[in-house]
């Protein structure tokens, strides 16, 4: 069994998200707040991984100059437009 110290603030917070019906009782919200927080860590950790192939794929010179990857996308997104433009 986990115990914390919350503070009267999150206390009285999480008290009022009981008495107000939205949750069940005071374990129902950490559990959800527990699951949010795991949520994240995950998506952080994804991140991390994305960022250092990033980092690795630049160490090893597999980069576009940011001049020819804004032109692509500049030309791109005109297309699009356009194509917007002549279906409206």
């Amino acid at each position: 069994m986990i115990s914390a110290d919350l503070g009267k603030q999150l206390e009285s917070y999480i008290q009022q998200l009981v008495d107000t019906g939205r949750y069940g009782s005071k374990s129902e919200v950490l559990r959800e707040g527990v699951r949010l927080v795991q949520d994240r860590e995950t998506r952080l950790v994804a991140l991390d991984a994305s960022i250092m192939r990033g980092i690795a794929d630049a160490d090893a010179g597999r980069t576009k100059p940011a001049r020819d990857v804004f032109d692509r996308l500049d030309a791109k997104y005109r297309a699009m437009a356009e194509k917007a433009e002549k279906s409206a």
